[in-house]
């Protein structure tokens, strides 16, 4: 059904949704992201689903966008960049109103866009070595269409000691940024993701997806205006000589020309 994740749903109607690039660390392609959309889509409208799980396969659970991809729409129209941001938009607002509780599991480092797949999590965990930050300043973008969602989750005090700096931080930092519960020993993970799990199967469903929908409501949900603002910030920077010059020094093996030399 799906070429770049894999789903399956226990006898509990615990559904696992698994990025499964792990030859590219899981990084985001445009087919990806499609693909989890319409699993979105599919486990939001499925009875027998009570909790998502989302996870990847291998070392990482996600490097971010796609670089390959990235380059693609160096090439392109502004209205095309737009529309391919807007499908990273659009991912991350099905699995905001994913209306089932969805847990975060961590396996492994979590960069850029794989900092905003967290952040839409309604819990996150993560092992104790991995890392995370967002990185797309050192490459001359900057990181907009998770936006929404990530200043939601850390709070704007919390999110700019990490939000333009593109630095690395730990599992702890993690949790003290709010991007993560908590973070436990690999051996843990499992154990630790089974007890978020194990309250919400004695939860009435629809009293669930009624009460997370309430908290988003309340809380400030991630604005259609705001969404907008993130797509159109993302498209206006692609046009810049800086992002020119830091996808081109990635794919060249070489220093961007703003970076310090030792």
């Amino acid at each position: 059904m799906y070429e770049t994740i894999t789903q399956q749903t226990d006898a509990r109607g615990v559904a696992t949704l698994t990025l499964n690039r792990p030859e590219k660390h899981n990084a985001m392609s445009a087919q990806m992201l499609e693909e989890l959309t319409k699993a979105a889509a599919q486990l939001g409208g499925d009875d027998a689903v009570r909790v998502v799980v989302l996870t990847g396969a291998g070392r990482s659970f996600c490097a971010g966008g796609d670089l390959g991809w990235m380059r693609e729409q160096m090439g392109m129209d502004a209205q095309t960049r737009a529309k391919e941001a807007g499908k990273l938009a659009t991912m991350l607002g099905a699995l905001n109103r994913l209306p089932k509780p969805l847990i975060g599991k961590l396996q492994g480092n979590a960069f850029g866009g794989g900092v905003g797949m967290a952040s839409v999590c309604d819990v996150a965990i993560g092992v104790d070595t991995l890392r995370m930050g967002l990185t797309e300043t050192r490459l001359g973008i900057i990181p907009a269409t998770i936006g929404p969602y990530v200043i939601a989750r850390m709070g704007e005090g919390r999110a700019r000691r990490v939000f333009m700096s593109g630095r690395l931080f730990g599992a702890s930092e993690a949790v003290d940024l709010g991007l993560l519960a908590r973070c436990v020993p690999e051996d843990d993970l499992d154990a630790a993701v089974d007890a978020e799990i194990d309250p919400y199967l004695s939860c009435a469903p629809g009293a669930v997806a009624a009460a997370k929908q309430l908290a988003q409501d309340l809380g400030g949900a991630a604005s259609k205006e705001a969404v907008a603002l993130s797509i159109a910030a993302l498209a206006e920077r692609w046009e810049t000589e800086e992002a020119s010059e830091g996808i081109s020094a990635f794919f060249e093996k070489r220093p961007a020309v703003w970076m310090q030399k030792d």
